[in-house]
């Protein structure tokens, strides 16, 4: 299979690619780190990009939290008007096979139980209890305290800052491309990806990659809040054997399917920060109670129909990942 990878010099599409080669196929990159005419916003780029191709692994993306507002047109530009000029493009062109680079952020806050309401949705944490150091959500019924579980694919969405909107925003469009022309998209959304080759120093990339750059320069990991908030932190090279078998998969033609990609193996952010210390032999990580407006507090996500249905699941522990990313190598922003 020819695969067209967005993004392909990137994080995870450089990964992605990697992963392809070795099961066979053959990966194409499209990345502006690689070629500056290779923007997935350009629509002649993209079709010339998309000769011979039978699939899109669409990788491209500005990631992470952001700044606010501030940047919410770059987001938009490259997540979504990008995605657009793509999908545009893969119409025009006649590929019917779409893998998408989700991410578990659409879903605002993970799932939640109240002893006396069972399952809830809280809304977003008032700034006035962040401030006074009350970090986890109350139940918007009682206001009680709430035990954290797992979400599912079929969960509301419920993004809570531009880049989870963008997110959104471009399963949206891949819906629509899928339903007007008969392809088949895949959308895999993913949990905090890290590993090898993650990014540096950049206020778009993941925590991890800040702790990872806080202990390359001998300085503790400043974790927010009180380090009890839960991920579901997921190693590069098992998201990356994830959009494999997507491309693989006989998707389901005309339709959208999204698919939770985590370990499976929900840990708190303390617990990570703390991991990564102790691997790398640098200073303990430090508690801050810092907070940040757009962040929610606990997500992690069911992902059993991905390892049901696509037969995936993931080969790297949380302490093998930690101890091998506390180690290797990291890219500049």
């Amino acid at each position: 299979m020819r695969v067209l990878v967005t993004g392909g010099a990137g994080f995870i599409g450089s990964h992605v690619v990697t992963t392809l080669r070795k099961r066979g196929h053959e990966a194409v990159v499209f990345d502006v780190r690689e070629d500056p005419a290779a923007d997935v916003r350009d629509p002649a780029a993209v079709r010339r990009a998309l000769t011979g191709v039978d699939a899109v692994c669409h990788q491209a993306a500005m990631v992470g939290l952001g700044d606010g507002v501030a940047d919410a047109a770059d987001y938009v530009a490259h997540n979504d008007l990008g995605t657009a000029v793509l999908l545009a493009a893969m119409a025009e062109t006649g590929v019917a096979t779409l893998v998408l680079a989700g991410s578990m952020v659409v879903y605002g806050e993970g799932g939640y139980a109240c002893a006396r309401h069972g399952v809830v949705r809280p809304g977003p944490r008032a700034v006035a209890a962040l401030d006074a150091g009350r970090f986890e959500p109350p139940c918007p019924v009682c206001g009680a305290d709430l035990s954290p579980g797992l979400v599912g694919e079929d969960a509301p969405a419920d993004p809570r800052n531009v880049y989870a909107s963008t997110k959104l925003a471009q399963e949206h469009l891949a819906a629509a491309w899928a339903r007007c022309t008969g392809g088949s998209a895949m959308s895999l959304r993913y949990h905090n990806v890290y590993g090898p080759g993650m990014p540096r120093d950049t206020p778009y990339a993941g925590v991890a990659s800040f702790f990872r750059s806080a202990l390359a320069r001998g300085e503790a990991p400043r974790v927010f809040e009180d380090g009890r908030q839960r991920r579901d932190f997921v190693h590069v090279r098992d998201v990356a054997a994830a959009n494999a078998v997507a491309l693989e998969a006989e998707a389901a033609p005309g339709a959208l399917t999204v698919y939770n990609t985590g370990s499976g193996t929900p840990n708190t952010v303390g617990a990570m920060a703390r991991a990564l210390a102790a691997a790398h032999g640098g200073p303990e990580p430090v508690v801050t109670g810092e907070y940040r407006l757009g962040d929610v507090r606990h997500i992690t996500a069911d992902s059993s129909r991905l390892r049901a249905e696509l037969g995936w699941k993931p080969a790297v522990g949380f302490e093998e990942g930690m101890t091998e990313f506390a180690r290797a190598g990291m890219r500049g922003a």
